[in-house]
């Protein structure tokens, strides 16, 4: 079994986005926690509405690529439009940032809202 935690952000809809992306994480795997959201400024792109930023702890026979491409087909189930600009508007963004103990992600350790959410559940 493989732990992870994976962070959430939107500014689609995000309320509405982020409740479909742990629901669809609830009804597929297993969902051990869920860290409080918080709203962030958007990063690089500054002219589009604020993120709705959180983390979710999970627990998972998959591998770190499979669940990356899990992942990637929720963010496709929700809408997530791949040919904007990489730090433009998303429905949804769910990128693993620890696996099995170990940080996986610099975004950890250069973006406050990402650690503090991700802290809440370790």
């Amino acid at each position: 079994m493989n732990t992870c935690i994976i962070e959430m952000g939107s500014n689609i809809e995000p309320k509405k986005n982020i409740e479909k992306a742990i629901e669809i994480l609830k009804s597929e795997i297993d969902v051990v926690s869920v860290s409080s959201f918080i709203t962030t400024k958007p990063i690089g792109i500054k002219e589009q509405a604020d993120f709705l930023n959180g983390a979710v702890r999970l627990n998972t026979e998959m591998n770190k690529n499979q669940l990356t491409m899990y992942l990637k087909n929720i963010e496709d189930r929700l809408k997530r439009d791949r040919s904007q600009h990489k730090f433009g508007p998303r429905t949804i963004d769910l990128d693993i940032i620890i696996w099995n103990g170990t940080i996986v992600d610099d975004d950890y350790y250069t973006r406050d809202f990402v650690k503090k959410t991700v802290d809440e559940l370790l």
